[in-house]
């Protein structure tokens, strides 16, 4: 069945306090695809975020963003006050999320919540078991980084940084109230959650989410879990993940994760990752698992180094984990993101694993002629995306694109005359006339957003995951014409 639908941060939802969350116009948001004849709404990941603000660097695999919680809910269940929640200091600009405002603002409001939840005859000792063992102990383990100053394990006293039974004892006594916040936190998170989910469902919105293949180092899933990844016997790392030298960086780029030992992964049945796509298949509809090609093959950076230039490839777990995952889960709605450059083995691994990948037009236009991410080159089993929340914006890319590009760009679609102003048309309607089962286009694309839509430049640090939708900008006008589209090339 051919489907559409469009790719809108969480964070990106216009809302009345400061960033995007579970609030009303999430349901706005929903009515809003359902109207424009889309059937998917695709999201980044909602962990907990930590330093640079990254949905990609996680606190937890197994946790939820406490900056969704809607606010106006909390007021509703007379948990605080409207009162308390206009004081809040998020700055002025709704185009943009202030991190270090929300951070500031946002947590004090929450622990007055949390008090209040208390007061009510609530404890947190009675939701553990529902939220799961490694999601409490993402609690316990953001309890002492509070307790520590916000440091990461690795800077912990060594009693509790090598998890002593006893010093996790005495912790977890010191810290229970502390410990119970964060519960606190993700039960909100999820009862909020999966209210909004079941509405998109009953709308035809499914939720197209995002799984990191790598942990974040400052994470409950690293310090909890150090078998599972190259650590010495200290808990240092003996190399980290990233990226060689490519069309994003002439330095590679340098992610930092820890790296997973998979030949311990592969003794236990993939047991932490049949944990991991649990979690995911509970929060999301649809799961498109980031960097695929680090199942066939990851880039290994020795620990230490202050870029990415070198490296050496190793083999990843290959068909074998999807195999595991299938024996769990059966068929597996999964979108690989198979970008960057391909290997024939990770072509071949796409290819036994069935899974759709990902088809981006920004990557196409190049004067040679000979991309894959070309239209014509595409099967049904695919997604095409105009951009992905990696890129440019549709409109600044194309000014960007050289004369031998844009001239072969205007060859292709024969659009000689269309203005820049409205060229972003074109390469949406080459994405939705497209042979892919999935059409997916960035909402920043349908408006014709310039420069400043951009979600994340990766490998810098500072003006990312800023970008939000505001409060009226997509007008009646452009969901018409969102509709006709989809009417028009048979994604309706």
């Amino acid at each position: 069945m051919r489907k559409c639908g469009m790719l809108l941060p969480v964070s990106g939802l216009p809302s009345k306090y400061g960033i995007g969350a579970f609030s009303k116009e999430a349901y706005e948001w929903i009515d809003l695809l359902k109207k424009a004849g889309q059937h998917y709404w695709q999201i980044l990941p909602l962990g907990p975020t930590g330093y640079g603000d990254s949905p990609y660097q996680s606190f937890s695999s197994f946790a939820g963003n406490p900056y969704f919680i809607d606010l106006e809910e909390l007021v509703r269940e007379h948990l605080i006050s409207e009162e308390q929640c206009d004081l809040q200091d998020i700055g002025d600009d709704p185009s943009s999320v202030d991190y270090e405002k929300i951070y500031e603002s946002r947590y004090p409001l929450l622990r007055q919540a949390y008090e209040s939840w208390k007061d009510k005859g609530n404890s947190a000792g009675e939701f553990q078991e529902t939220l799961g063992g490694e999601t409490v102990w993402y609690c316990f383990y953001m309890a002492l980084k509070d307790h520590f100053q916000g440091k990461s394990w690795i800077d912990w006293d060594e009693d509790i940084r090598l998890k002593q039974d006893a010093a996790v004892e005495y912790y977890k006594k010191t810290l229970s109230d502390e410990t119970g916040f964060y519960i606190f936190l993700q039960v909100k998170f999820w009862e909020q959650w999966e209210k909004l989910k079941a509405y998109a469902g009953e709308q035809g919105i499914r939720i197209i989410g995002d799984l990191p293949i790598y942990v974040a180092f400052d994470s409950a899933d690293a310090w909890g879990h150090p078998e599972l990844f190259q650590f010495d016997e200290s808990g240092y790392p003996e190399a980290v993940a990233g990226c060689p030298p490519d069309a994003f960086a002439a330095a590679g780029q340098l992610w930092g994760n820890p790296l997973y030992r998979w030949d311990y992964h592969k003794e236990t049945g993939y047991e932490w990752w049949m944990k991991r796509l649990e979690y995911s298949f509970r929060l999301y509809d649809t799961v498109r698992v980031d960097h695929f090609r680090g199942f066939d093959e990851y880039y290994r950076v020795p620990a230490g180094r202050e870029d990415a230039m070198v490296g050496t490839w190793e083999k990843g777990p290959g068909i074998q984990l999807f195999q595991r995952l299938r024996e769990k889960f059966g068929n597996l709605d999964i979108i690989a993101e198979d970008l960057g450059f391909l290997t024939p083995s990770v072509l071949n691994l796409l290819s036994e694993t069935g899974l759709p990948g990902m088809k981006v037009l920004e990557f196409a236009f190049d004067a040679n002629g000979e991309s894959i991410y070309l239209p014509h080159n595409y099967s049904k089993n695919c997604v095409v995306y105009t951009g992905t929340h990696d890129n440019q914006t549709l409109r600044s890319w194309y000014e960007d694109l050289s004369e031998a590009d844009r001239n072969f760009s205007h060859r292709y679609l024969n659009n000689w005359n269309t203005p820049y102003d409205e060229v972003h048309w074109d390469f949406i309607r080459l994405a939705l006339a497209s042979v892919a089962d999935l059409a997916v286009i960035p909402v920043q694309d349908y408006l014709g957003t310039g420069r400043n839509g951009r979600i994340n430049e990766p490998s810098t640090l500072g003006n990312n995951w800023k970008w939000r939708l505001k409060q009226g900008e997509i007008t009646e006008d452009l969901i018409n014409k969102c509709r006709e589209l989809a009417l028009l090339y048979g994604r309706k």
